[in-house]
């Protein structure tokens, strides 16, 4: 069995210790480290070496944005996963684009934490075709002219079937949809998606969604 390493980091000494208790009683998680302001975040992932990174977005000095985007311009970078108690806030949105594998909300059962930590560490986003789509209505009318144009110069490096695949994560649409639809094998979407985000320079399929949404993509698609 794999031992997923895994980082505290909120404010709330109440929250922090609730999380240790819920998350540390998995067979397969350990909390190797504690933190309470994002400008703790680097010396700490320095000395634990975590898997996965689970931090809260609203701290007083350093908060999780801005230690995620340290985090993730990293070459040894952990998966982030922000906690928040919003479900489309517009931190959110910015820690997702600065390379966080997804969110959990703070009230969330403690059975679907767990399974978030486990889902992240194993390379997949935490992010459902319905959070993405409330998400993509949340940033309606905030992108400006500017990111949809720098947005279709970037997918205009993609050729036509990595487009459609690009599109069809931006939809939300597990691998296995992907391949049904666009009639290949599960293999050949993987190798697509990999892809695209090194043709794109993105870090997981939650900022594919993003850019194919900047770009207006799924406009574009009529779905």
């Amino acid at each position: 069995m794999t031992v997923i390493r895994l980082l505290l980091v909120d404010d709330d000494p109440l929250v922090r210790a609730g999380l240790s208790f819920m998350l540390g009683g998995a067979d397969d998680i350990e909390i190797v480290g504690e933190g309470a302001d994002g400008d703790e975040v680097d010396a700490l992932v320095d000395r634990t070496r975590p898997d996965v990174v689970l931090m809260d977005i609203r701290m007083p000095t350093v908060d999780g944005l801005a230690a995620t985007e340290r985090l993730r311009a990293r070459a040894d970078a952990p998966q982030v996963v922000v906690l928040t108690t919003f479900h489309a806030d517009d931190q959110v949105l910015r820690a997702l684009r600065a390379g966080a594998a997804g969110f959990v909300l703070k009230d969330t059962p403690p059975a679907e934490i767990v399974a978030a930590v486990r889902r992240v560490a194993a390379g997949d986003p935490v992010l459902s075709p319905a959070v993405t789509r409330q998400l993509m209505a949340h940033a309606a009318g905030s992108a400006p002219d500017t990111r949809r144009t720098t947005a279709r110069s970037r997918v205009a490096a993609l050729n036509d079937r990595e487009r459609e695949v690009a599109v069809a994560v931006g939809r939300g649409a597990s691998n296995a949809e992907i391949a049904a639809e666009l009639f290949m094998s599960v293999a050949t979407v993987k190798t697509h998606v990999s892809r695209v985000l090194a043709k794109l320079d993105l870090n997981n399929r939650v900022q594919i969604a993003l850019l194919t949404y900047d770009a207006g993509l799924l406009e574009d698609d009529g779905r």
